[in-house]
């Protein structure tokens, strides 16, 4: 029994779409029809596009029969994390302030996915502004984990996860600021790939800490990942940030293989605190890439203990001056008041969440006068040393090999009252942010203990994509590892 074509990769419906075998219209039905049997029980969307999905999915099927090459991948359905502007389409960034917000423009994200002729499915559901690591801030409820429903699909892209996890897209768009794609990727058990800072426009992504924010893929293997950023990489004139750097073919030479290369293990990612299975799965990892021809090796990277830390005041910082212009004037919800100051105060009380508020508090606090010194501006100076140690450690090292999460997934309510024990979801995730870099989340397993996937991060220098992808498919090749959670239609 062949597979349904929801259960497909990007890869092969493509091949399917440009020989005529399937059209992109049976493609996007067979999708929705996946989102309407499965969506009730895990949440991963906030809007679902459904009409225009099939509107340019007949246009694909048009093009094509009339002769035209609509683009390689074109007719490939695809999500949008909720925090994405989509021209005419809600966008809420999972905030109730945000809940009725028409955007009047399209993220060059967007754009380039249109340009691409993928069907939009849907916006997917986040944490309130992408600040969390479970999708339990969401102000319009939380999204479910496909392999265990009674267990968070990670954040802040827990919506894009779960709707590749589930077979509700073929692949999907989610934003990385300390981990946000990698960590819910590790979690739901797909591949997240947390692009070069700057190398995917930020124009149109609602921000929450500016030097941080990326967008990347979601996918069900490690080529399709490669696909799909290089549909979304390049530069941006929109962006000031946008890297003016040529986008190399990322699949072109994905299947090179390891062998020859120096992969390090960071002592400090692998320290006390991982789960007994996700440490098992690691281990089989690394020995898996000796037995490919990689020459791996340990490297103390000692700043990556205060990663975290450096973190959680620096991302606050920023996003404390990002969401100051959701004050009730400019954009979405407005709570009347006597007087303007009123009118502000109500509005964002009433619009944003507790861990929202907790981190505008915690950033104006680090960026106020007498503290600034003390707190954002040594965060700033710890985020240079983190730098300084990735340097070292690529002067004896191609890549690095690490977790992506130090646990599978965990229950809901489980670390809510405890936001410092949430913040530590991040801890494998956070020092390639801070740096800038790129790096990839693959599954490579379950845990014995629980049944829950684990996943392996890759991470290499700036702009080192290819060699990333190369690594990480080399694996997914040898593991071997089909993650398909509780009732996928199996081929």
């Amino acid at each position: 029994m062949s597979a349904p074509l929801w259960a497909r990769t990007a890869t092969e419906l493509a091949g399917l779409l440009q020989a005529g075998e399937v059209s992109a219209t049976e493609v996007t039905t067979s999708v929705l029809e996946r989102v309407e049997a499965v969506e009730a029980g895990i949440g991963a969307y906030l809007t679902r596009t459904s009409e225009d999905a099939l509107g340019t999915a007949a246009e694909v099927d048009a093009r094509r029969a009339g002769g035209e090459d609509p683009g390689p991948l074109a007719g490939v359905p695809i999500a949008i994390k909720d925090i994405i502007c989509t021209q005419g389409v809600r966008t809420t960034a999972g905030s109730a302030l945000l809940a009725n917000y028409v955007p009047p423009y399209s993220a060059t994200v967007a754009t380039r996915i249109a340009g691409a002729g993928l069907p939009v499915i849907g916006k997917t559901n986040l944490d309130e502004f992408a600040m969390g690591s479970s999708t339990e801030n969401s102000a319009f409820g939380p999204t479910r984990n496909p392999w265990d429903t009674a267990k968070v699909p990670g954040g802040s892209s827990g919506g894009s996860a779960a709707a590749v996890a589930a077979g509700e897209a073929v692949w999907s768009i989610g934003t990385d600021t300390g981990g946000s794609i990698r960590q819910p990727a590790s979690l739901c058990g797909v591949v997240g790939l947390k692009p070069t800072y700057g190398l995917v426009s930020r124009s149109g992504l609602i921000a929450f800490a500016s030097s941080l924010d990326q967008a990347g893929p979601f996918t069900r293997c490690v080529r399709d990942a490669a696909l799909l950023l290089g549909v979304i990489a390049g530069h941006d004139p929109r962006d000031a940030t946008s890297l003016p750097t040529p986008v190399p073919d990322f699949a072109e030479g994905i299947d090179a293989g390891v062998r020859g290369m120096r992969i390090g293990i960071p002592t400090e990612l692998m320290a006390a605190g991982l789960q007994d299975g996700v440490r098992a799965r690691v281990e089989e990892c690394i020995g898996l890439l000796e037995k490919l021809g990689a020459e791996v090796g340990e490297v103390s990277l000692p700043t990556f203990a205060y990663g975290i830390d450096a973190y959680y005041l620096i991302a606050p910082a920023e996003a404390s001056a990002n969401l100051a212009r959701f004050d009730g004037v400019r954009y979405g919800v407005r709570v009347d008041g006597d007087d303007v100051t009123t009118m502000n105060s109500r509005t964002r009380a009433a619009g944003f969440g507790a861990e929202v508020k907790r981190r505008i508090m915690l950033g104006t606090y680090s960026l106020s006068a007498g503290y600034y010194d003390a707190y954002y501006g040594k965060a700033q100076k710890v985020r240079t040393l983190i730098i300084n140690d990735f340097a070292r450690a690529y002067g004896s090292f191609d890549l690095l090999v690490s977790p992506t999460s130090p646990t599978t997934a965990f229950g809901f309510g489980e670390r809510t009252q405890d936001p410092l024990t949430m913040y530590l979801s991040d801890v494998c995730t956070v020092p390639t942010s801070l740096a800038g870099a790129c790096a990839i989340s693959i599954p490579c397993g379950l845990a014995a203990e629980d049944g829950l996937p684990v996943g392996l991060q890759v991470m290499g220098q700036a702009l080192d994509e290819v060699r990333v992808l190369r690594a990480a498919y080399a694996l997914e090749q040898e593991l071997g590892f089909k993650a398909e959670p509780p009732g996928w239609v199996a081929g």
